[in-house]
């Protein structure tokens, strides 16, 4: 699935936060949206979700050249993870298993989706574990593991590390090299870490001025 940003614009209270962003996202692997804090980087990750609505310019999604309705369907094919990740009231196994069991997928896809996305961000021996309990890193892993259970074609995440521990910073970046590696899914992230950009970059673009570049 190929995502096209045309001259998108957003204005908040009088004040221009995007004023001309395009850019291209066509091919798996991970692009890095760099700027600093205020910049416009969260703003931009929520209208490419769908969350925001642009004053001005398109989002056209498109698979095989045909362009694709910003309907539910499309929705269930892209995510965004946020900075601080809500947990709901439960064990990690339910809180992975949310966005499963509204699409309606049987007991046993549930629960073999959510083993494999709980294993792929090392929490498997946490899957009963209340998610109010786990520390503010693993619990950032919990948001990527219900993100990748629905399998998105596009993933969004934004400032995925901040506030989180080395060690879980490391445990992060290794999740999206490994989904890079695996070339299945286009990831998306925004951060301020220019070293993190260069151990994880496959295409830096920076958000300057309302301005995408590079």
């Amino acid at each position: 699935m190929k995502l096209i940003l045309s001259h998108i614009r957003k204005d908040y209270g009088g004040r221009s936060i995007l004023s001309d962003c395009s850019c291209v996202f066509d091919t798996a692997g991970v692009y890095v949206l760099m700027g600093p804090n205020g910049c416009g980087k969260s703003t931009l990750l929520r209208i490419c979700a769908l969350l925001e609505q642009p004053d001005a310019g398109m989002l056209v999604f498109s698979d095989n050249e045909h362009e694709l309705p910003h309907d539910r369907g499309l929705r269930r094919r892209i995510t965004l993870v946020l900075p601080r990740t809500g947990v709901f009231n439960n064990t990690v196994f339910k809180n992975t298993a949310y966005g499963l069991s509204v699409r309606g997928l049987t007991r046993k896809e549930i629960e073999e989706r959510v083993a494999q996305s709980l294993a792929f961000v090392g929490l498997e021996q946490k899957a009963r574990q209340h998610a109010l309990t786990l520390s503010s890193g693993e619990t950032q892993r919990l948001g990527i593991a219900r993100a990748l259970a629905i399998a998105p074609e596009i993933l969004f995440l934004d400032e995925p590390t901040a506030s989180v521990d080395e060690e879980n910073t490391r445990i992060i970046e290794k999740i999206i090299d490994k989904l890079k590696k695996e070339g299945r899914t286009t990831v998306v992230l925004s951060t301020h870490d220019r070293e993190q950009a260069g151990r994880l970059a496959d295409r830096v673009l920076i958000l300057s001025n309302g301005v995408i570049t590079g």
